[in-house]
């Protein structure tokens, strides 16, 4: 018996993305193109005038669509726009100018860097300075603070796993045979409540949040739409596999201690399981990742494709780099006593 399927061909059910408001002309071209047919032509970008285009709201918006193309049936899109040449060339410009910005924030590595990889990621990772936000919400956040931390984080918790899992028909031999002992934990190791993004569902109902896919996207920032785009653009494309791999292997390099905290915080503001269940989940399934990740994943494809090994510290670096960048705008926020979102929650946000 085949599933039930609705009048633009997408199948009942499953994960769905409603268009937010524009936030800009590349917002507004975008998402007026996608009530039309995916024949349609989307113009050319104009030069982007942003002096900071991995916080800039409307691009990063901007991508974010495209990029949720290949992730959920977007309302009131006809799927064909998911390979749309017009589309893909649209993305192709933002993508240019996310990936040049990257370069200008991420420090180049030595040659005994780039030979020795699995070396160079833990002295990557553990001379980060990013700002310590989940320190600061374990010994002092208030419940507004973690709920927005939540807000923020579930843009990726909710898809948690799917953006990396694009290179696992990109790497051969060990790195792959790595990287799916990782995205098996991932996807809770066959069992769906065990899921990291379940585990993320039930954390935000039992904090009375909305789970539902792509809930918050309205009041996310640039710069927390940016540190899923790095994800979803180094995925789709075979050229960033590298860069992809060294985010996968800083990504569970530094999350045990993170989560650990985080579920201290929300403990000690009254929570316990289900809420506190994901992040308690990862302190045990990362700790064991982080290993396989630096040295099976991102060291043994450097030695099996010598080429990547730049590549993958680049990757490493730029998740880094946009989490400092992120982790500040929160801080910076909350030390003012304002809200790190684009409005408080349960207001909407204004339009830019």
């Amino acid at each position: 018996m085949t599933n039930p399927v609705s009048l633009n061909g997408e199948p009942e059910g499953g994960r769905r993305f409603a268009l937010p408001a524009p936030r800009g002309p590349l917002t507004e071209w975008l998402f007026s193109a996608l009530s039309l047919s995916p024949d349609f032509e989307i113009a050319s970008p104009c030069l982007l005038e942003s002096q900071d285009p991995l916080a800039d709201d409307d691009l990063q918006l901007a991508l974010y669509v495209c990029y949720e193309l290949h992730y959920a049936a977007v309302a009131g899109t006809d799927p064909r726009w998911e390979w749309s040449p017009s589309l893909l060339k649209f993305r192709a410009i933002l993508e240019g100018w996310m990936e040049r910005a990257l370069a200008s924030i991420v420090p180049p590595d030595t040659q005994d860097d780039i030979a020795n990889v699995g070396d160079a990621l833990q002295w990557i990772v553990s001379h980060d300075t990013g700002p310590p936000i989940s320190r600061h919400l374990e010994t002092q956040g208030t419940l507004t603070q973690m709920l927005e931390h939540v807000v923020h984080r579930s843009a990726y918790q909710l898809k948690e796993a799917d953006p990396h899992s694009w290179v696992i028909p990109r790497l051969t031999g060990a790195p792959k045979a790595a990287l799916l002992e990782i995205q098996i934990d991932e996807y809770g190791g066959g069992y769906v409540e065990q899921m990291h993004s379940v585990l993320f569902e039930h954390t935000m109902k039992g904090l009375g949040l909305n789970a539902a896919y792509g809930a918050y996207v309205d009041l996310l920032p640039g710069i927390t739409l940016a540190t899923v785009n790095l994800i979803s653009l180094c995925g789709l494309h075979r050229r960033l596999r590298g860069m992809l791999v060294g985010h996968l292997a800083a990504f569970e390099m530094t999350s045990a201690v993170p989560n650990r905290r985080y579920g201290n915080a929300l403990r000690r503001l009254g929570y316990g399981s289900p809420v506190t269940d994901f992040y308690d989940e990862h302190v045990e399934a990362d700790a064991v990742h982080e290993s396989i990740a630096a040295w099976d994943l991102a060291a043994g494809l450097a030695i099996a494709e010598p080429d990547l090994a730049p590549d993958i510290l680049f990757g490493a670096r730029a998740l880094l780099a946009l989490e400092a960048r992120w982790a500040n705008h929160l801080l910076t926020a909350w030390d003012k006593a304002t809200t790190s979102l684009r409005a408080p929650l349960g207001r909407p946000p204004h339009s830019d």
